[in-house]
């Protein structure tokens, strides 16, 4: 999810939000005993057009919800702000804190070198939250702060700063369902070696947070000692460790489980048997123990494990997908056969990193074409092709340590470009995965010189979110049983972006009346809505989206700041009788000073956004309410009218 831009400075925040254009939902069950919704739709907003609008976060959509007993309520929603990343709100040691601020492996506030008055870091990137299921009677949120764009002399910090996430207590209005920020703590990442770049996370069906490592170092380029890896890796550790010789590579890129306890305590693991890759985030089948992954960057695979026991992923089967291209129509269509890349434990694979393993302990390497040596393209090695050579008995390390590059080796696709957010909508057994730029490795292979070209798909820039069917009674590649009954058996677009000629008047090199560059996504089961958050240089302000799975309509329902990122996207449809869309921005104005903008003053428009929020400072944290709620009958004493 992440993109690696830069540019913000600024202040204060300024978060409302309005919802607007079209999008009708069908028939939806939803209910309690007395209660059913026929219909839902979402009258989404008009894509902003003066600086006042472009600085803001807002939505004035309106939810219309068609009862079964033939009433129509409509509901105005509204955006509210929690915290802004930079507010100190966080307690450490008894402390406030910004919220969006690094600890070490001690607990300790990471202070940034490069700050004149010894300031801490402070994340402009809030990502993944999760609203977990009431615990011991409360509520939780758990948040990602994904990176660090620039350091306080506005100097690149993307990649050397720890990356933290934190726990939110929250207090709901028992008649209004308004949450308010009652304590936020920093979660301690010590006892697994610390966080690298979380990006996006879900929620698991046992209520608890799967988070995400994106952007794995590569642990190949990582043996020169002059390489930008080594350095990446070196400063992270000094500030972590505070001693930079202590990570090692593969510490990083795998799905971290936070679990809260009654007590509101957290506790941490990394699932190292799930594989180490660019880790979007984990999400959790109906049968809690098959999972889904993206795999961010270029020249990436699509991923699915099988845990050997439900609610638990500490073990299980590894397996990557490889694609059968069926056509280009919408988007494009393939076929998916999975490969058993391996069984692991957790313990299984820590035990093979503490051994102090390096990647030349795995792999034999060549620069050119060699008997016995394997040719892949891959995201790792900077994407050019390499060939490698697996070592005697080295299977486990490299399905588990080097999983892209062994999935390549065994002849799955690893040609997937920006495969981001993943939901599921259990009743249809289907599986949404955003492909946020169809192009580079999706498109096909014009030199000859890839050493494979299984997907030739149209480009659209502005990408596509594709949905899979899921089956059971399904075999690997090997004829072997897969003991899941949700296998991924084919892949389809569904919601396509439309790139542009040419930019528009607001710098928008994609249709603004459709989802570009889809991120972050999150479905409801009680509405059969598709909520799909954008990571967008293509739109000059990034919007989220309602689709509606049925109707196929499409509502814009909330923009955020120019430059920014939609992040942090999770419907919960049911807490406590209310219903939320979570969502995020991060880094406010980033890009914006390099775009075609003639509808407005572009310059007045970014002291706008530095005045009003502050360009490369800070991210914000918010929810969408007014949603109606699928457990409580409105009250429906006006008769047939409209009314709340």
């Amino acid at each position: 999810m992440i993109n690696k831009k830069l540019a913000k400075k600024g202040a204060t925040l300024a978060l409302t939000l309005a919802i607007t254009v079209p999008a009708v939902t069908p028939v939806v069950a939803a209910s309690q005993e007395n209660i059913k919704i026929e219909s839902v739709k979402f009258n989404g907003m008009a894509a902003p057009t003066t600086i006042d609008e472009m600085v803001k976060t807002y939505t004035n959509a309106t939810v219309d919800v068609k009862y079964i007993n033939g009433k129509v309520k409509t509901f105005p929603l509204s955006y509210n702000y929690l915290f802004k990343s930079e507010d100190k709100v966080a307690t450490v040691k008894g402390e406030k804190i910004p919220a969006g601020t690094p600890i070490d492996v001690n607990g300790n506030p990471i202070k940034d070198p490069s700050s004149t008055n010894g300031g801490y870091f402070v994340s402009d990137a809030p990502d993944s939250n999760s609203l977990l299921m009431p615990i011991n009677g409360k509520l939780y949120m758990i948040t990602h702060y994904e990176y660090q764009t620039v350091d306080a002399a506005g100097k690149s910090a993307y990649g050397l700063v720890p990356a933290s996430m934190s726990l939110t207590e929250l207090e709901q209005d028992k008649k209004t369902g308004e949450l308010k920020t009652v304590k936020v703590e920093k979660i301690d990442f010590s006892a697994v070696n610390g966080l690298w770049i979380p990006c996006n996370g879900s929620l698991s069906p046992w209520n608890t947070h799967l988070g995400s490592e994106e952007y794995e170092p590569d642990a190949r380029l990582f043996l020169d000692p002059t390489s930008k890896v080594r350095s990446q890796v070196e400063t992270f550790s000094q500030f972590y460790f505070g001693d930079k010789a202590k990570a090692n590579p593969y510490f990083y890129g795998y799905t971290p489980e936070i679990t809260v306890d009654k007590n509101g305590k957290t506790s941490v693991v990394k699932h190292y048997s799930t594989g180490r890759f660019s880790h979007e985030l984990a999400k959790v089948m109906p049968d809690n123990k098959t999972v889904f992954y993206g795999d961010d960057g270029g020249n990436t695979g699509m991923f699915m494990y099988v845990a050997d026991k439900e609610k638990d992923l500490s073990s299980g089967t590894l397996y990557a997908a490889t694609f059968k291209q069926t056509g280009i129509e919408n988007g494009g269509s393939g076929d998916l056969k999975w490969i058993n890349l391996g069984h692991a434990t957790d313990k299984e694979v820590k035990d093979i990193i503490d051994s102090g393993i390096t990647f030349n302990d795995i792999f034999e390497t060549s620069d050119a074409p060699k008997e016995g040596f394997t040719a892949i393209k891959t995201y790792s090695n900077e994407g050019k092709v390499e060939y490698l050579k697996l070592k005697p008995g080295k299977e486990k390390a490299a399905a588990f340590l080097e999983t892209r590059r062994y999935a390549a080796i065994l002849g799955a696709t690893t040609e997937f470009n920006k495969m981001e957010g993943v939901a599921l909508n259990e009743k249809d057994k289907k599986v949404y995965i955003a492909i946020s730029d169809q192009s580079k490795a999706m498109e096909k292979d014009s030199t000859g010189k890839d050493p494979a070209d299984h997907i030739q798909l149209p480009k659209i820039k502005a990408g596509v979110t594709y949905q899979l069917d899921l089956q059971g009674g399904q075999k690997d590649s090997q004829g072997k049983a897969i003991n899941s009954s949700y296998v991924a058996l084919s892949m389809s677009g569904l919601v396509v972006g439309e790139d542009l000629k040419e930019a528009d008047a607001y710098g928008n090199t994609a249709n603004v009346d459709k989802v570009a560059n889809p991120d972050n996504l999150s479905y409801s089961e009680a509405m059969r809505v598709l909520f799909i958050g954008e990571d967008s240089g293509a739109h000059t302000n990034n919007f989220v989206w309602a689709y509606n799975v049925d109707t196929k309509e499409l509502a814009r329902i909330l923009s955020v700041p120019a430059g920014a990122e939609a992040t942090g996207l999770f419907a919960a449809d049911d807490r406590n009788g209310f219903s939320y869309i979570l969502s995020n921005f991060q880094h406010p104005g980033d890009e914006v000073d390099g775009k075609a903008i003639t509808a407005v003053n572009k310059e007045e428009l970014l002291k706008a956004v530095d005045e009003q929020i502050g360009i490369n400072k800070t991210g914000g944290i918010g929810y969408i309410s007014g949603l109606p709620s699928v457990t409580k009958m409105p009250d429906f004493s006006q008769s047939g009218k409209k009314g709340n």
